[in-house]
């Protein structure tokens, strides 16, 4: 009996083990079938793009579009200093040797002019000195004041025939 009984304890042992296998079995062949069920899941999904994915597209066709605006505004904004500093460069170019030359030119010449001025009104103040300490009563000294009136009326008196001469001979004689 105890022959059987061990027999018997064995054969539910191996009925055991053989059920924990044939479970394990089971157990791998279900993981497999539920795999290759996800993978064709996924694989449909993939070849129709989803909404989310569709919708992701438009949001950055939005992004870009906006991107090429604000880039050529800003291209415009920039193009547009660019060419306000061309300008005042141009503008306040710096000076060549030719123009440099031509104001020494003039400024030599402006000196000249100055020089025989004072010159002249200091010979004219020279000989009228005597003459003018006489006369007391004036009170401004007497280079300026020779100067002065000798100066303007001339000035005067060339514009105003200069004008007359001007005027009458552009005038026509009218007919009677």
């Amino acid at each position: 009996m105890t022959e059987k009984k061990d027999s018997d304890k064995k054969d539910k042992v191996t009925d055991k083990a053989s059920e924990i296998a044939k479970n394990i079995w089971l157990a791998g062949v279900g993981a497999y079938g539920r795999a290759v069920e996800e993978a064709q899941d996924r694989l449909e999904k993939a070849m129709e793009p989803p909404k989310l994915f569709r919708d992701l597209v438009k949001a950055g066709a939005a992004l870009e579009e906006d991107a090429r605006e604000s880039t050529l505004s800003a291209r415009q904004s920039v193009e547009e200093r660019i060419n306000r500093v061309r300008e005042n460069f141009h503008n306040q170019r710096p000076a060549r040797m030719e123009d440099l030359i031509a104001l020494h030119k003039k400024v030599d010449l402006l000196t000249r002019k100055v020089d025989k001025l004072s010159k002249a009104l200091a010979e004219q103040g020279a000989g009228k000195a005597p003459a003018t300490t006489r006369k007391s009563a004036s009170k401004a000294p007497p280079a300026r004041r020779s100067a002065g009136k000798q100066k303007a009326p001339a000035a005067k008196a060339t514009r105003k025939s200069a004008a007359g001469k001007s005027a009458t001979s552009r005038r026509k004689p009218v007919a009677s």
